[in-house]
């Protein structure tokens, strides 16, 4: 693979990469648009961190091998193909390794010709258990595969294996807190992608998030740095970053699963949507950033900001002259549009979309929601573009399309079936979770998604809401424990069907639209977490008493039984705070720890101690609760 062309040829081939973009989507859409799979398959993906341990002198490191440990993997892999139970990818940061099983969780139902539901629960915990036997043997005796949703001191001095030390005039996004050396270099895609991203916005990445004002924590908190651009963009009384990999370095557990056909994949997409917040704050899990305790809990603030790469004339800044579009929301933002066409008066969010592509898909009879999703989806740019890839076979080939979806991070992705693929099917991505603190509570989160989408279908459950709601719920989510302290909009009767009738797809007038049914019966109120998921009386019925409702009917044997309703248990625990969050639990071990002074600051041996615990717990089997 060649290296990505630069910035003003990327940008001067990005009409032609989404108008061939559509022409392929539109292909794969018709050709699949009458597929049915009636194996349920489902995969998760689990993004770790690899550090080294300096124990004598209380230090810990990230270690940048993982380019060296995939190179054996991709050669394993090349070598067992189908055989493979772990498959190793990259990630952003040189630091991060990507794992994923290496058969999807109920392929042994299509092998075998047989339904059973026991191989969609019991292969989780073990396939990410055996991802840590897996890579053992190919880390230094002091390094430690790790899952954290970030590491604490990234964006500090002296945190890599080998060291690296910031260059702002050298580096490809100007930063004055991590080299690109932090960067993965495995593929020219990621540097490329940082700098593309610096160079579109017209500026350096601006990432602020709100510090936590403990006892002793200066009032205001205030950082001076070495550049004016920095002095502008960082807030009082925020923690600020700078490069994306400071957004995008942070790990996250995500689980894609299939739909029968590609209604039952709009009508997951849709369900899943609005519980994208509560599972955010359920698995918060990201309460440190560069050194110092936040007052957020969440990544996805930090993600969102370190791939916006819209200009300042579609940021809203400048009058629209050289660009098309007033875009609201970062390509790495939640998702901004239901798919079915029922739900369509739902989207009472600006939803700017390119009208030609609109109806050219309009025309080849895609939906009318998908249509307009997709030509949302395609008013972004390519991030990054390759001479060799720019001539395409549309009906052949697909790498225009996957280009423009697959860097559109958003909270759900619709994933068509790839071309000429009898084993995959329409399916749906679920992205909004926080990675977990073990393998048991990884695998739960996963089961549990799961089990949403089983009884979404099994009780034709309806949860919409107006998106606006989500994303109101989405910014009270990412907050310091959210779960305990902050409601949420849900919708109060989740068995009451929504109809074609009254729907307008023209979204000019989705307004009036989402206020004439806001003035019928009260159908969306706040609740807690735990309300939502575990129900109050009468006026309520709660997620988990339907999921236990519904495991009950399943034929599994009593393993499997007695697992799932541990997973279940944990996240019923979760929501009534007898178990604390991820992010509280890290919170909670700074602020006991001996050398923390109060003042916000995560220093070198608090973070020394924290991942030594973490590696154990892990790694070594260490009971959580003895460090409660």
């Amino acid at each position: 693979m060649t290296e990505p062309l630069s910035h003003p040829e990327n940008r001067k081939h990005a009409p032609h990469v989404r108008r061939h973009g559509i022409k392929q989507f539109i292909n794969i859409y018709n050709q699949n648009k009458d597929r049915i799979d009636r194996c349920f398959k489902w995969g998760d993906e689990i993004e770790y961190v690899i550090v080294r341990f300096d124990h004598n002198n209380k230090k810990v490191r990230l270690s940048l091998r993982p380019k060296d440990i995939l190179e054996v993997m991709d050669e394993r892999e090349a070598r067992e193909g189908p055989k493979c139970e772990v498959l190793w990818r990259p990630e952003y940061g040189s630091f991060h390794i990507e794992a994923t099983p290496g058969q999807p969780y109920g392929h042994q139902n299509e092998m075998n010709g047989k339904k059973s539901m026991n191989c969609w629960f019991n292969n989780v915990e073990n396939n990410m258990k055996e991802r840590r036997r897996d890579i053992k043997h190919l880390l230094g005796p002091d390094e430690a595969l790790l899952c954290l949703g970030n590491f604490p001191r990234l964006g500090c001095d002296d945190i890599s294996v080998p060291y690296s030390s910031p260059d702002p005039l050298n580096s490809s996004t100007g930063s004055i807190f991590v080299s690109d050396v932090l960067t993965n270099s495995a593929h020219p895609r990621y540097i490329k992608t940082g700098y593309n991203i610096v160079q579109r916005r017209e500026k350096k990445i601006t990432i602020n998030i709100p510090i936590f004002k403990d006892t002793k924590t200066p009032d205001p908190f205030i950082e001076l740095f070495n550049d004016k651009e920095s002095n502008r963009e960082a807030k009082v009384d925020h923690i600020y970053l700078d490069a994306p990999v400071l957004g995008m370095g942070c790990s996250c557990l995500q689980v894609t699963m299939q739909a029968t056909n590609i209604e039952e994949a709009f009508v997951l997409n849709d369900q899943l949507l609005p519980l994208t917040p509560i599972m955010t704050a359920l698995s918060a899990a990201t309460p440190i950033f560069r050194g110092y305790l936040s007052d957020y809990d969440c990544r996805l603030e930090a993600s969102s900001a370190s791939m916006d790469d819209r200009t300042p004339e579609e940021r809203g800044e400048k009058p629209l002259k050289h660009d098309k579009f007033r875009i609201h929301k970062s390509r790495c933002a939640p998702l901004n549009t239901y798919l079915c066409e029922c739900n369509a008066r739902y989207n009472d969010n600006p939803i700017v979309y390119n009208t030609e592509f609109y109806d050219e898909m309009i025309s080849a009879g895609v939906t009318l929601s998908l249509a307009q999703h997709m030509a949302y989806v395609f008013i972004r740019d390519p991030t990054v573009t390759y001479w060799e890839k720019l001539d395409q076979n549309d009906s052949t080939e697909t790498d225009h399309f996957e280009n423009i979806q697959s860097t559109n991070w958003q909270t759900m992705r619709f994933k068509p079936p790839p071309l000429n693929q009898q084993s995959i099917g329409w399916r749906v991505e679920f992205r909004p979770m926080e990675i977990q603190m073990t393998d048991f509570e990884n695998a739960a989160f996963s089961v549990f998604t799961i089990l949403l989408s089983r009884i979404v279908l099994k009780y034709k459950l309806n949860f919409i809401i107006p998106i606006s709601k989500i994303d109101q719920n989405m910014s009270t989510a990412v907050k310091r424990d959210a779960v305990n302290r902050s409601k949420f909009w849900f919708r109060k009767d989740i068995f009451a069907q929504n109809t074609l009738q009254d729907v307008n797809n023209n979204t000019n007038s989705s307004k009036t639209n989402y206020e004439r049914y806001e003035s019928e019966e009260e159908s969306y109120i706040e609740m807690s977490i735990n309300e939502i998921m575990n129900g109050y009386g009468n006026e309520f019925p709660g997620l988990i008493p339907l999921i236990r409702d519904y495991v009950k009917d399943l034929s599994l044997d009593a393993q499997t039984y007695n697992k799932v309703q541990q997973y279940i248990q944990l996240i019923a625990d979760r929501a009534s705070a007898k178990v604390k969050t991820t992010a509280k639990w890290i919170r909670d071990f700074v602020r006991k720890h001996a050398d923390y002074k109060h003042d916000s600051v995560v220093n070198e041996k608090i973070t020394y101690d924290l991942l030594n615990t973490l590696n154990r717990i892990q790694n070594e089997g260490i009971n959580v609760n003895e460090f409660v």
